[in-house]
């Protein structure tokens, strides 16, 4: 990848959106992961208006901190970045404690989690509403079109995605070019939504690299029976998502009803 082009390539593309939208910048949320640092760094680049939020939810420490660490930067180099906090934990607690119990744990627990993405989709589009921003999403093409690890209508809720045809691998890439914070580049990748220290791998089964070779291994028209012993096993569970959550890539099914019976 020729990164510095590849940079510039986004950085216009930002632009030209939001100038045909007529729209006057971005608003990003910062979770102080390398994908949203990534991103809200192109749209400062943009030299439009650029709002990073910071949404916690019961936030563990470590990523509040690269959060803060990487806005203090942006705004250090790029004099049309604003920040803004907004602490969504009461108005999570306030949630549960209006919607029905359920006995099974883990299922309540997901959801918990995607209630908390679509929290913070919703806060965004407040600040997008007020200030006439597009809300950028900051899915990389791993997450957003290979195994679908995103919520629906929480971080998937945007109106453009800049990164979304970069792998994993790639955003990294653009990170170390971009001068992100070395906090933000050697941290684990996690979505941050349980509350807990688990990562991205923990929850996938495998890591980022790992998809990324089934993900090609796919797009070659590879099978089960091509691989053996961990390589079977990674293709199995890139596969297995890639299926269960086409709901997720495809557009919204619509029941077109037939000429005649209207």
């Amino acid at each position: 990848m020729n990164t510095p082009k590849v940079a510039k390539h986004i950085v216009q593309w930002l632009k030209d959106y939001a100038t045909n939208a007529k729209v006057n910048g971005f608003v990003v949320g910062v979770s102080g992961g390398i994908d949203s640092a990534v991103t809200s760094t192109l749209c400062a680049k943009t030299g439009l208006p650029t709002l990073c939020v910071e949404l916690p939810i019961h936030q563990a420490a470590s990523q509040v901190n690269r959060a803060n660490e990487h806005i203090k930067q942006l705004r250090e180099r790029f004099d049309n970045v604003t920040e803004v906090e907004v602490d969504l934990t009461s108005t999570f607690e306030g949630f549960k404690t209006v919607v029905p119990e359920v006995e099974d744990s883990a299922k309540t627990a997901l959801a918990l989690a995607n209630t908390r993405a679509r929290l913070r989709m919703t806060t965004l589009y407040y600040f997008a509403g007020l200030q006439g921003l597009l809300v950028t999403g900051t899915g990389n093409k791993v997450e957003d079109f290979g195994v679908g690890f995103y919520t629906k209508y929480g971080d998937g809720g945007v109106d453009l995605s800049p990164i979304a045809d970069l792998v994993k691998s790639e955003v990294f890439a653009l990170g170390e070019y971009l001068e992100v914070p070395k906090s933000i580049q050697k941290a684990q990748p996690t979505d941050g939504l349980f509350g807990d220290s688990r990562t991205d791998e923990d929850q996938i089964g495998a890591s980022y690299d790992e998809l990324e070779w089934a993900m090609e291994m796919q797009n070659k028209g590879k099978s089960n029976d091509d691989f053996s012993g961990r390589e079977l096993e990674v293709f199995k569970i890139y596969t297995r998502l890639n299926r269960i959550n086409q709901h997720k890539m495809i557009p919204i099914p619509v029941c077109e009803i037939p000429n005649e019976l209207k």
